[in-house]
């Protein structure tokens, strides 16, 4: 039965609007200004080393892919993994910042176990490569059959979303889109703030109209509990959380690398150029003059007097028959133009010179440190936009396990590991000087990269090795009944103060 889709708002012209706004993104388009704008199919290309074969004058284009496969090198995999591989989220802290207490201070023990859960230390690394390459990633937070919160990455190949008029935060409708590889049926859920709909269709080759009164080969799913192939939305929102990279670029999203595929194809072509000079121009080419060529006999054809071979040696006894040899491209023009494109893929994405190049020879580390700066700012850049989704991730986790509390906690922290590269005496040595200034043990402890986990085992040893301490310095005194009482012993200090006397002194 065809699905009606002519009712703004209804479930069909959700299906409708949401499927032809996925699958038109996957392919390239042109904007207003006659520019194209790569697709998601275009950006995964170059992310996994597959750019287009580039236009070579003289050259056939078969036999220019097959340069292609030497000539290839994937420099964007580089500007995308550089920022990647620092992200990286150790807990989140639901605590007000007024609260004094200390476990506003921790990192929450339930949204860690949250985390754990769903194998979030691994699929995290997925939704931030993911949102840095394809312009957005999405979390996607459903009920498991537990009763527990399931989080799973979601691409926007699969997934689109649409939010109410005039907001930019509030979602009205989300579609994920997918092929059942155990029936061969396309799949699709919809779900709104009230409820959520399933659809299948038997065709593979889904296509989807802009302005259809029905879309016809799609049926509503019936599941087992329901009748029209539908069910109550529990949370009361779309539970999908995007992830978006660059929106001051683009709000709906730009890729890390989208602003360097021009240079990845400059070097292509460079790189081309360079194989067919290394391959026609790059040996000396000899010649010779006043030499007679015989004819084969059958084919008509010259025959070639003598064969190219480091043993052999051509002479001929004709005095007037000269040899010689042409001069050999020089190869360092090409060189130099594949450098000078690296050196502007490095300063437009802010990659660090010595990711790009490798040839790092007398340099400090103060040095290094300045290089990677541009890459540091980046990175904690990515980490504020991307913190605010992962907030609002454990926000509907805990929505799912009822704590309303915690699900309308709007002052929850994403605690980001650091990241710059700092060595273990760097970070002692500024943990001692916090330490002098009164910064607190966990907060220093968090500075040195410690997990909320790792941190959370050393207080247990801390307070572990002040109750043997006081033991073994006053036999005498009560052993501590709890771990509680020992970390009090542990934060008592001695104060150097006046007796009443000496104040008495001190004001005649």
């Amino acid at each position: 039965m065809p699905i009606d889709a002519s009712v703004v708002e209804s479930p069909g012209w959700w299906l409708q609007r949401l499927g032809k706004k996925l699958l038109d993104e996957r392919e390239d388009n042109t904007d207003a200004s006659g520019e194209r704008i790569p697709g998601l199919d275009t950006l995964r290309d170059y992310a996994e080393g597959r750019p287009p074969v580039p236009h070579v004058l003289g050259v056939d284009p078969r036999e220019a892919r097959e340069w292609m496969k030497d000539a290839r090198t994937n420099w964007t995999a580089l500007v995308l993994d550089s920022p990647a591989e620092r992200m990286h989220v150790d807990g989140f802290r639901f605590g007000d910042p007024d609260d004094d207490s200390e476990d506003a201070r921790k990192a929450d023990s339930e949204a860690n176990r949250v985390w754990q859960e769903n194998s979030l230390d691994a699929d995290a690394d997925l939704i931030h490569y993911g949102a840095l390459s394809q312009r957005r990633a999405f979390a996607l937070v459903e009920r498991g059959e537990d009763g527990r919160p399931v989080i799973t990455h979601e691409t926007p190949r699969q997934v689109a979303v649409e939010h109410e008029q005039g907001s930019r935060r509030k979602l009205a409708a989300g579609l994920k889109l997918w092929r059942d590889d155990w029936t061969g049926h396309t799949r699709a859920t919809l779900w709104t703030p009230e409820r959520i709909f399933d659809f299948v269709s038997e065709s593979d080759l889904i296509e989807f109209a802009g302005n259809a009164a029905e879309l016809r080969g799609w049926d509503a799913l019936v599941l087992p509990d329901s009748d029209d192939g539908s069910r109550p939305n529990e949370l009361g929102t779309v539970p999908l959380v995007p992830f978006i990279n660059r929106r001051n670029r683009r709000l709906t999203g730009f890729a890390e690398h989208e602003d360097v595929l021009s240079i990845q194809n400059r070097i292509n072509l460079s790189l081309i150029n360079l194989l067919a000079a290394m391959k026609y121009g790059a040996f000396r080419q000899r010649w010779a003059a006043g030499l007679e060529v015989g004819e084969d006999p059958v084919t008509g054809k010259p025959i070639e007097p003598f064969q190219l071979d480091i043993r052999r040696l051509w002479t001929t006894d004709d005095p007037d028959v000269k040899f010689g040899e042409f001069a050999a491209t020089d190869l360092k023009p090409y060189v130099a133009a594949v450098q000078a494109a690296v050196q502007d893929l490095a300063a437009i994405s802010r990659t660090p010179p010595h990711y790009l190049i490798g040839a790092v020879v007398n340099v400090s580390g103060d040095a290094l440190k300045a290089a990677e700066t541009g890459l540091i700012s980046k990175v904690r850049d990515r980490q504020r936009s991307f913190g605010e989704s992962w907030e609002q991730t454990m926000r509907l986790a805990f929505r799912v396990l009822g704590d309303e509390a915690k699900a309308t906690a709007y002052t929850a922290e994403t605690l980001w590991r650091d990241p710059e590269s700092r060595s273990i005496a760097e970070l002692a040595d500024a943990a001692v000087k916090k330490s002098t200034a009164g910064v607190p043990w966990r907060q220093r402890m968090e500075d040195m990269g410690y997990t909320p986990a790792q941190i959370a085992r050393m207080e247990i040893d801390r307070a572990a090795d002040a109750l043997n301490a006081q033991t073994a310095t006053d036999a005498a005194a009560p052993v501590p009944t709890s771990l509680d009482e020992a970390r009090a012993r542990r934060d008592q200090r001695p104060v150097i103060g006046r007796e009443e006397e000496d104040d008495g002194a001190i004001a005649a």
